[in-house]
C-alpha cells in the first residue's frame, strides 16, 4: 500500500542513535602504535587519560609506603630515565616511584608517564637490565595508549549491551537475562581477554626495543620472564581465560624478537 511506513521500535532507534556516534568516533580516532605499526582505535583524549592517570597515581602513592632514597630507589630512577629518554615520548612528565611492598611482584605505568615499581619485583629483576625488562614493558603500555584502548573497548561493549537490552525489551526477563549473560561471557572470552593478551605481547615487543636503545642487553628479557615464571605462586588459569600470554609462549616469542632489537643495542 502506498504511503505505508515500516514500524521501527524505539529500542532500535535508541541503539542506533547511541552506537553510531561512538563507532564514528572510533573510526576517526585511529593512530599507529610505534614499532609494531598496528593501527589502534581510541576515543579517549590524551589529556583526559593523562589526568586520570595522574589522579590514580597520586591515590596509589598516598596509600603506599614510599622509598625515596638509597640504592634501590636510585636504580629505579636511573633505569626509568634511560628508558623514557629513548621512548617515542621523552617529553612526557615522567615520574618514577619505588613502593616498599615485598609481597607485590609488580610494576605499572599509568597514562602520562607515571611509573611505580614495587620492591617485591627487585629480587626477580636482579640487575639494571632485569629491571629494564619490566619497566620497559610498562612504559610501552603507556606509549601505545593501551589503557585508553581498553576504556574505548569497554565503552563500545557497554553501548552494545545497552542496544541488545533494548532489542530484547519485548522478551521475558528470563530470556533477556540469559542472552545478556551469554553476551557478556562471550565478549569477555572472545574479545576482552584476547585483546589484553595481544596488548601484553605488543608491550613486550616495544619494551624490548626500548631496553636495547637504552643500553640494556635484550637477551635478559626471556631470562627475566623465566625467573618470573619460577617465582609464580599456584596454578595459572587456562590461557584463554587469562589476561596475559602463557609464560612459555611469552619467553619463546621474546627469543624470536631479539634479532629485531639487537641492532638498537649499544652497551653503556
Amino acid at each position: 500500500m502506498s504511503g505505508h511506513r515500516r514500524y521501527r521500535s524505539p529500542g532500535r532507534v535508541y541503539a542506533v542513535a547511541v552506537l553510531f556516534p561512538v563507532l564514528l568516533s572510533v573510526l576517526i580516532s585511529c593512530s599507529t602504535v610505534p614499532i609494531t605499526g598496528r593501527r589502534s582505535f581510541n576515543v579517549i583524549p590524551d589529556g583526559q587519560a593523562e589526568a586520570l592517570g595522574a589522579d590514580a597515581y597520586q591515590q596509589v602513592l598516598s596509600e603506599a609506603k614510599l622509598i625515596r632514597s638509597g640504592a634501590d630507589y636510585d636504580r629505579v630512577v636511573r633505569v626509568g630515565q634511560r628508558l623514557a629518554a629513548v621512548s617515542h615520548e621523552p617529553n612526557l612528565a615522567w615520574e618514577f616511584s619505588l613502593i616498599d611492598d615485598a609481597q607485590t611482584v609488580n610494576a605499572f605505568c599509568l597514562p602520562g608517564g607515571k611509573v611505580a615499581v614495587y620492591t617485591g619485583i627487585l629480587p626477580v629483576a636482579q640487575s639494571d637490565a632485569g629491571l629494564a625488562v619490566v619497566m620497559g614493558h610498562e612504559i610501552a603500555h603507556a606509549i601505545a595508549r593501551h589503557g585508553s584502548e581498553r576504556m574505548t573497548n569497554e565503552l563500545a561493549l557497554s553501548v552494545a549491551q545497552v542496544g541488545l537490552s533494548e532489542l530484547l525489551s519485548s522478551r521475558s526477563p528470563q530470556t533477556r537475562s540469559l542472552v545478556l549473560t551469554a553476551f557478556g561471557a562471550g565478549a569477555t572470552v572472545g574479545l576482552v581477554l584476547p585483546f589484553s593478551r595481544d596488548q601484553e605481547s605488543e608491550a613486550d615487543r616495544i619494551g624490548l626495543v626500548y631496553m636495547a636503545r637504552a643500553g640494556y642487553d635484550p637477551h635478559e628479557a626471556p631470562r627475566f620472564w623465566e625467573r618470573m615464571q619460577a617465582a609464580a605462586d599456584g596454578p595459572r588459569p587456562p590461557t584463554f581465560l587469562s589476561t596475559h600470554p602463557a609464560p612459555e609462549d611469552r619467553i619463546r616469542r621474546l627469543e624470536r624478537l631479539i634479532p629485531e632489537a639487537m641492532p638498537e643495542y649499544r652497551a653503556q
